[in-house]
């Protein structure tokens, strides 16, 4: 059991930080303290958690405009991440990329990016350098309902499954493409029911459930190692708040909204520990009072690091942040 409850302990930890940073950063938004769009993955953290807990330091990912759950999971550096979202110098990409932009090439987080379905076709090229390579790792692509009506997700999928590329296409579907609900842009219930169309397997799990999306992730991510190929996982689960930060969400029925936070993946997520994993309150509150101090830390590193000097402002825009591996 004591292995056990220190997986379960990890993997709650994840998910406390991303509820944490999101918490955090959706408050200093309305601060007035950050510029710029902010989308925020509360509500869906499981899915990034599950996911990455599968990964090795070397494996790769690619992220979305919703991408801090992932880049958390992926061992980013919260302190890094808040100066990126305050603009600041001492962020991941130098205070120019801001919320939608943050990358770290050193773990693997090959960046998040405001383009819709974008990731698909950089985890694509990701997944070819592998196979050139011969190497055992894997890329997951993350990416939300409403791209996978993109010509990027179809050339994607079927590009990945004629070359047989390591890559594991994971599809979390919050129900919403901005303000239009998934019934009113796509036919199918299931995105995952698209991929028999490319011969790979598509897998559908309930997406607040950690276990079950680390579960099916292990074994999408297993098969890529091998060789055979990529998966299509669709987690279903749902954004707390609206599209982005200042978006009242009038599009989404209250009782729709009440429902799904009865199945609020961290409550689950803390229920489970309380009632069946022999975890006291005491254990709980202090994962969550050390997210807190974290985040209070990355909150003071942010406003205490200098803005990009205005000579700078030319500098980084291309593939010289990339390339180089800032020791921190």
């Amino acid at each position: 059991m004591a292995g056990k409850k220190e997986t379960i302990r990890d993997l709650y930890t994840t998910m406390r930080r991303i509820r944490e940073f999101e918490t955090c950063a959706s408050n200093l938004f309305a601060e007035g303290k950050i510029p710029g769009f902010v989308h925020l993955y509360l509500g869906e953290e499981a899915i990034a958690t599950g996911v990455c807990a599968n990964l090795k330091g070397d494996d790769y990912i690619t992220s979305t405009h919703r991408g801090h759950g992932h880049i958390i999971a992926k061992g980013g550096d919260t302190k890094f991440m808040m100066a990126e979202l305050f603009g600041k110098a001492t962020g991941y990409c130098r205070g120019k990329g801001g919320s939608m932009h943050i990358a770290d090439g050193s773990r693997g987080i090959i960046g998040a990016n405001g383009i819709v379905g974008a990731g698909q076709s950089i985890s694509t090229g990701v997944g070819l350098t592998i196979l050139l390579h011969k190497t055992d790792q894997v890329c997951v692509c993350f990416f939300g309902d409403g791209s996978t009506n993109q010509a990027t997700f179809h050339e994607s999928l079927n590009l990945a499954s004629i070359w047989n590329l390591p890559i594991v296409f994971v599809c979390e579907n919050n129900g919403y493409g901005i303000s239009l609900p998934q019934s009113k842009h796509q036919k199918v219930k299931d995105v995952a029911d698209r991929a028999p169309a490319y011969g790979i397997p598509g897998v559908v799990v309930d997406g607040n459930d950690v276990f079950a999306v680390s579960e099916a992730a292990a074994e999408a991510i297993k098969r890529a190692r091998e060789g055979k190929g990529p998966t299509l996982v669709e987690c279903k689960t749902y954004r707390q708040h609206g599209h982005f930060e200042g978006d009242p969400a009038i599009y989404k029925p209250k009782e729709e909204q009440e429902a799904w936070l009865k199945k609020d993946p961290v409550k689950r997520m803390v229920k489970y520990m309380l009632e069946e994993a022999d975890f006291t309150q005491a254990e709980v509150d202090a994962v969550d009072k050390a997210a807190q101090d974290e985040l209070k830390e990355a909150i003071k590193f942010a406003e205490d690091s200098p803005y990009p000097a205005p000579e700078t402002g030319v500098e980084d825009v291309y593939d010289d942040i990339v390339e180089e591996v800032r020791d921190r």
